[in-house]
């Protein structure tokens, strides 16, 4: 009788565990039917880490404080963030995972070479994405892409405006001639540049990355010196060129330059020139939206990270949400449900559509239909010349 009653009890046990399964197994697909999935793969790791971390953050944060306030009409958002290392061989994989925990929109890729590699993949699938910081041109090829950030063709010319306006006659440049993002802005910036400008140039690639005499030697002569690259060789360059460059040239970069001064075992004060760059965001704003931004992220992750990839990234989710809001407004229905062809398609008529967004990279914000952004560019410098 006993064996009888214990076999009795352990069966009730089971159907109570099964039952109690399908229970918590209905509340986790509740909770998840609730929210709208933003993928993002990005550098969490490696050299360019400090973008990637940015971006994951500020996203981060500006998705909490969507939810927090209500979310879109009651419903959340989620960010699944993916680790590419700036290699965009790892993108496939990183993008499979986000379809598969239901990614319906996307921040696209951090940098320019992975996000061609997203570009093509959610080309596919129709998903729209807005990247806060991959400029090369060919990021937005397909009509379901657009930047928060210049591309690079955009950050090209107007950087040639600039200089054009500096009454220069002749300036260095220092560019990699196998990085898409590199590339694209010196085509730009050199179909722009006055005739009137004599360019010295120097050129770099992946087989050399750590030892720049060559080209030291022949941009030493220059007193301004546009580089159009990432941070981690433009501070090398930088290092190995003092005593060589005159004390009083100038450094002027791109978004690429955003978080040198952070760069590992780069020490800026120790540069005698001034380092410039092409900018949306004034990281040392104490008011206004960007100094409101600043002042959050600081208090949230610290200054090490804070950049102009994350300021972009945090006005990139504010700037889907907002269009999301506006195309409900415009009848248009978005539900936890919604598929993401369907989220790219609504999102589509409104950045096509006049859409504008006023945030910490620019006010009155909109884009072009070829997903270029158009906003008001500043030259923000880093350091000046040391005295």
């Amino acid at each position: 009788m006993k064996k009888v009653m214990t076999k009795i009890l352990l069966l009730c046990l089971s159907l109570i565990m099964v039952a109690g399964c399908f229970v918590a197994c209905g509340e986790d697909d509740a909770e998840g039917a609730n929210e709208i999935v933003i993928g993002l793969s990005g550098p969490l790791t490696g050299d360019a880490a400090v973008y990637g971390v940015a971006v994951r953050n500020a996203a981060q944060m500006a998705v909490d404080e969507i939810n927090a306030a209500g979310g879109l009409n009651g419903i959340n958002f989620k960010l699944i963030a993916t680790d590419d290392q700036h290699d965009a061989s790892k993108v496939a994989t990183n993008y499979a995972s986000m379809v598969d925990k239901g990614m319906q929109v996307s921040l696209g890729c951090v940098t320019s070479n992975p996000c061609l590699e997203f570009a093509a993949l959610s080309k596919d699938d129709n998903i729209f994405f807005l990247t806060p910081s991959a400029s090369a041109n060919d990021v937005v090829l397909e009509d379901n892409a657009y930047q928060m950030c210049f591309a690079d063709g955009n950050q090209g010319s107007v950087a040639a405006d600039y200089v054009n306006g500096l009454g220069l006659e002749k300036i260095g440049i220092f560019y990699k001639s196998d990085d898409p993002y590199s590339q694209g802005i010196y085509e730009q910036f050199k179909a722009g540049l006055s005739t009137s400008i004599a360019t010295v140039e120097a050129v770099f690639t992946d087989a050399n990355t750590t030892d720049f005499t060559t080209q030291i030697e022949t941009l030493k002569e220059c007193s301004f010196i546009f580089m159009p690259i990432y941070y981690t060789p433009a501070s090398l360059f930088m290092t190995q060129a003092k005593g060589k460059v005159a004390d009083n040239a100038t450094y002027y970069g791109c978004d690429g330059f955003d978080g040198i001064e952070s760069a590992e075992g780069f020490d800026i004060a120790a540069i005698p020139q001034k380092i410039s760059m092409l900018s949306h965001f004034n990281s040392k704003a104490t008011e206004g939206k960007a100094g409101e931004f600043i002042t959050k992220y600081n208090e949230k992750y610290g200054k090490e990270t804070l950049n102009q990839f994350g300021a972009s990234a945090y006005d990139c989710v504010y700037a889907i949400y907002g269009a999301m809001k506006a195309a409900i407004e415009d009848g248009e229905t978005i539900t936890a449900e919604t598929s993401a062809s369907d989220i790219c398609e609504i999102l589509k008529k409104q950045f096509n559509g006049g859409y504008s967004y006023s945030g910490n990279t620019g006010d009155n914000i909109k884009w072009q239909s070829n997903g270029y952004v158009d906003k008001t560019a500043i030259a923000y410098v880093i350091k000046d010349v040391n005295a």
